[in-house]
């Protein structure tokens, strides 16, 4: 993934490089999928997602209909996702697992 982070309205966001400008990248090695780790079920979507934060303590923010967004009080850490569950990458993935140790993992999805 690549791309320039971009500040506005109180909130950073990755704006990413055109597909034909990226296309020299190399080639992602697999899909990722999401995992609760205390059920072991698989998190595909943001409904299944919200309701796993939620009960780690973790606010929904609904200003911006472009993303959705998770607050916890208790700290400054902020989730941002895309609106569409479908442009979740493991970028997203991964900043839910840090900010949740033992919770979540990111695995290889096996299409």
């Amino acid at each position: 993934m690549s791309g320039v982070w971009v500040f506005r309205n109180g909130v950073v966001r990755l704006e990413e490089k055109p597909k034909q400008a990226a296309a020299g990248a190399a080639p992602c090695k697999g899909k990722k999928a999401l995992v609760h780790t205390p059920s072991g079920q698989p998190v595909s979507s943001h409904d299944a997602l919200q309701r796993c934060l939620l009960e780690l303590g973790w606010e929904r923010y609904y200003e911006d209909p472009a993303l959705v967004q998770f607050h916890r009080r208790s700290s400054v850490d902020l989730i941002s996702l895309p609106a569409d569950f479908a442009s979740v990458g493991a970028t997203h993935m991964n900043d839910i697992v840090v900010k949740n140790r033992n919770c979540f993992r990111v695995v290889d999805f096996a299409a």
